[in-house]
């Protein structure tokens, strides 16, 4: 029996199971547990992001309801936060996130006041001690915690706080699945309740472009988005300032091909992928065109696109129809946000574009 520790509260945590072994081709991934080590006072969880845990089996850290100031950055609670902004299975095993920045939080709160949307949860707000309360998060139900300028430093990894007006703490949404297996039936339609048209991305681990292609993808109509192995985490805090909260706004689900081969069965997905024209080791790609687009417009797509640094791997470029964008010149490719974009903008559901 282990113990989790902090100042406010001890309870016991049961050992987790033996991790699951994953088999992909001829592959054998061994998923590593957590790594929890009992210190006085503190709690230790390994900080490395390649640990993979899909359950929030931690003891919830909540802080009483008598603090409402913190000016420490050693506080117990404030390192909890810390680590939910830097280590992704952390953030997966507690099953939350830090958003940094006032526009993200102010865009997720006026999609939750304005659709109703039960999975978006706001735990608390940091705000700097003495400063104004601003309107809009007057009119959140949410418990606003004043902090010092050392802890919003150390919240927000800046040094200076001025740009930062707030932070949140929420909880990720039950809309984004992290699949670890192929042991079970996949549940397409749990994760995404439509899939007329399906972003997937391929090894995109720039979090400033995964984060507008998301942004993109909601902007644009799209139903969701799958991650393949090699993509960083939607919830990481660049991302979601690129993204602006966007990863709250729609279906996220992390998993393999195994999982998107389930996915494009289920749905009948037509599998492109955003290549440029020529590859001398590859079939030529079809050219996007108002023409193409049209004859596409009644059919449930799925678009692949590829890191800037590796492209598409060798399985989207093999089981995907290839597709370029036509420029003049000899300009070779498009960053994969700017390209991803102009796909998102002309192959939107018909009625995003006769809207």
């Amino acid at each position: 029996m282990l113990w989790v520790n902090s100042y406010w509260h001890c309870q016991p945590i049961a050992h987790s199971p033996p991790p699951p072994l994953i088999r992909q081709s001829n592959w054998v991934v061994t998923k590593k547990p957590i790594s929890q080590t009992r210190i006085p006072s503190l709690w230790m969880i390994n900080d490395s992001d390649d640990t993979d845990c899909t359950t929030s089996s931690e003891v919830p850290i909540t802080l009483p309801s008598h603090v409402n100031l913190i000016t420490s950055p050693s506080n117990p609670f404030v390192k909890h936060c810390l680590k939910l902004r830097q280590s992704s299975s952390y953030r997966r095993s507690h099953a939350s996130a830090l958003v940094v920045g006032s526009t993200p939080i102010r865009e997720i709160s006026d999609l939750e006041k304005s659709k109703h949307e039960r999975h978006i949860r706001m735990d608390y707000i940091f705000l700097l001690d003495k400063a104004e309360v601003p309107e809009w998060i007057e009119s959140l139900s949410v418990r606003i915690v004043n902090v010092s300028s050392m802890v919003m430093r150390k919240l927000s990894g800046v040094q200076s706080t001025e740009s930062i007006e707030a932070i949140a703490l929420m909880r990720i949404p039950s809309t984004f699945h992290h699949l670890n297996d192929n042991l079970q039936e996949p549940d397409c339609e749990m994760w995404f309740p439509s899939a007329r048209r399906m972003l997937v991305l391929d090894g995109i681990q720039d979090p400033g472009n995964l984060g507008t292609l998301v942004r993109s993808a909601v902007a644009f109509g799209w139903d969701g988005v799958f991650l393949l192995p090699g993509c960083c985490d939607p919830f990481n805090d660049k991302t979601l300032r690129a993204s602006r909260g966007s990863s709250f706004k729609l279906p996220i689900v992390s998993g393999d091909w195994f999982h998107l081969e389930s996915l494009r069965k289920k749905f009948r997905l037509r599998m492109l992928a955003g290549h440029p024209q020529f590859d001398e080791q590859q079939k030529a790609a079809v050219q996007l065109s108002h023409k193409l687009v049209d004859s596409l417009a009644d059919e449930a797509l799925c678009l692949v696109l590829g890191s800037e640094g590796s492209g598409l791997s060798e399985m989207s470029k093999r089981v995907c129809e290839l597709v370029s964008i036509p420029m003049e010149g000899d300009f070779e490719s498009l960053n994969v946000s700017v390209a991803g974009g102009i796909f998102m903008f002309m192959l939107q559901p018909k009625k995003q574009r006769t809207a």
